[in-house]
């Protein structure tokens, strides 16, 4: 009922953005220069619009995870709701792009920035909402019954457990973020429905001109340049952050070394990472104590007692929980008129071609999946036998997921497209490339979470290494595959956009699927009523799968594999 009642909602608010079209007229894209000289200024436009819409990703997918986790009435509601988010490809959030934000900010550039950082923000925080909510229902009870017991609640509880224990989660969902901003980063740069583009300076927008044009020579500068950035980042940001993570692992037992090192993206650059942390932690740490002594000795602003709090308190949350509730009961009463009005104008001839494109997507998602299955979970075993194959998979995963599929439109035409004939081998290695990193990441967090004293069980007994996957590493491994399965179907359903139809020099590959009628209606055609149903076909085969198959999984995994002693 929850999730009928969520796809109810997102099919109203659909339709209610495409109502507002009529409002915002057409906005032309300006002169775009694709120059090597200009990679440095595009390539600083695309990092801040990542930034951006990492820091608002990172705040909701932790309020949001948190928040899912708290109760079974919690996660029935909000649960559905991310199912279905992550199930809308970055094309689906056009129309709320666009006419929202472009027209609240009247056609000014600022608004057509804000349009694309919440595209890029709706590619980075599902998995890491997902990943929050996971580690969260994972937590051992015994941890979570030692706070009872000593009256721990609020923001110490946390503090001190809650968002400990959602770390190392966020660390490698946050790099996976990353991996699916740059990827659909072009997507993000170059907003198009129907009269209404506006195409933004940036690395996205150069490599879709340089693929357009079949200007070899500056894609490979641009990835080169894209490249640069993947490298900086994981010597800077991800390295000390996959060290600092390793302390908040669940460990029943001293050891006397930490379990695992970090990743690096090369081995000479090993120690570059945390040298610049320490360097910049002693430039600023006096700064920060100052500060902290000062703030101490302002006097505390709260002025009512403990008495008025308690009484207040009350009225606030009967207050807050009314507005929502009546917000709710607004959205879901628009929303439905709305999508009576969109659904009651003339079908266009194309909509017959629904079930057959669901089928023939859906088929093409269950291979990608398989294949993605069946090379990252043997990766990640292998990662859990030896630290240093993880310290090099995770930053060649990260590099090469990083690369936007653009860039392989060459390779897969001239080869792939040429040797067999068709697009569909085409079309499963794009999805395949949306899909795999989801199961990748999540695998390797999980591995990254095995108690080292669980490992050293597993050897005491002397088991072989298949007895030890089969009795420690898959079982500890579950919860992480089916959230990384969740991501990974949800990344297929984006990637969609992009593998089924594609222009390369002025020439279109297209397949039948959902995601070619979808980017015909939007780029093309411009038809809102078969945008809406290409959206709300393919949010429905994702719901119901989620509800038959995912959230079935998971509720067994969490009860049946979470580390409990």
């Amino acid at each position: 009922m929850n999730g009928i009642l969520s796809f109810v909602m997102l099919a109203g608010v659909i339709a209610l953005f495409f109502e507002f079209r009529s409002r915002v007229g057409a906005i032309h894209a300006p002169r775009f220069v694709v120059s090597t000289r200009h990679l440095p200024y595009y390539a600083l436009c695309s990092f801040l619009r990542m930034l951006a819409a990492y820091i608002i990703a990172l705040g909701f997918s932790i309020v949001y995870g948190l928040a899912a986790a708290r109760g079974r009435l919690w996660e029935r509601i909000l649960i559905p709701l991310i199912d279905i988010a992550q199930s809308v490809p970055v094309v689906g959030f056009f129309p709320a792009a666009v006419y929202f934000f472009v027209a609240l900010a009247h056609g000014s550039r600022f608004g057509v920035e804000m349009a694309a950082v919440f595209l890029i923000f709706t590619s980075q925080a599902w998995n890491m909402t997902l990943g929050v909510y996971e580690a969260r229902k994972t937590i051992p009870a015994d941890s979570m019954e030692v706070l009872d017991a000593f009256g721990v609640s609020g923001f110490l509880r946390l503090r001190r457990l809650l968002l400990p224990a959602c770390v190392p989660k966020l660390v490698y969902n946050s790099i996976l973020s990353w991996v699916a901003g740059w990827y659909f980063l072009i997507a993000c740069e170059i907003i198009t429905v129907g009269p209404a583009s506006y195409r933004l300076p940036g690395l996205g927008s150069f490599l879709m001109e340089a693929a357009d044009k079949g200007q070899v020579t500056e894609i490979i500068a641009g990835l080169l340049t894209l490249l640069a950035i993947i490298v900086a980042m994981d010597v800077i940001v991800w390295q000390p952050l996959s060290s600092w993570a390793e302390k908040f692992r669940y460990e029943f037992a001293a050891t006397p070394q930490p379990a695992a090192a970090s990743f690096g993206m090369l081995g000479v650059f090993a120690d570059i990472g945390p040298a610049i942390t320490r360097a910049l932690q002693t430039t600023f740490r006096p700064v920060g104590r100052k500060i902290s002594r000062a703030l101490a000795q302002i006097p505390s602003p709260a002025a009512m007692s403990r008495t008025s709090v308690t009484r207040i308190a009350p009225l606030l949350r009967f207050v807050l929980v009314s507005a929502v509730s009546l917000l709710g009961v607004w959205a879901i009463t628009s929303g439905v008129f709305a999508l009576f009005r969109a659904l009651d104008q003339p079908w266009p001839s194309e909509v017959k071609m629904i079930p057959v494109a669901t089928v023939a997507s859906l088929a093409r998602i269950t291979i990608a999946y398989a294949i993605s299955l069946g090379w990252t979970l043997p990766v990640a075993l292998m990662a859990s036998e030896s630290r240093g194959f993880m310290r090099a998979v995770a930053p060649v995963a990260e590099i090469v997921g990083s690369m936007p599929a653009t860039a392989l439109f060459p390779l897969i035409v001239l080869f792939v497209v040429k040797v067999t004939g068709g697009m569909n081998l085409a079309s499963i290695l794009l999805i395949l490339t949306g899909m795999q990193w989801y199961l990748l990441f999540n695998l390797l967090a999980g591995v990254n979470q095995i108690p080292e004293d669980l490992r050293e069980a597993t050897r005491s007994f002397g088991l072989s290494r298949i007895a030890g996957w089969r009795k420690l590493t898959i079982p500890a491994l579950m919860p992480s595959l089916v959230t990384g399965s969740i991501t990974a179907w949800g990344g297929g359903w984006n990637a969609l956009i992009l593998s089924e139809y594609f222009i390369y020099q002025s020439k279109t590959y297209r397949v039948v699927g959902l995601g070619s009628l979808l980017d015909d209606a939007t780029y093309r055609t411009g038809n809102g009523v078969m945008i809406l149903l290409s959206l709300l076909s393919m949010v429905a085969v994702v719901l119901i799968l989620n509800r038959l198959v995912w959230r079935r999984l998971y509720g067994f995994s969490v009860e049946r594999y979470r580390l409990d002693y």
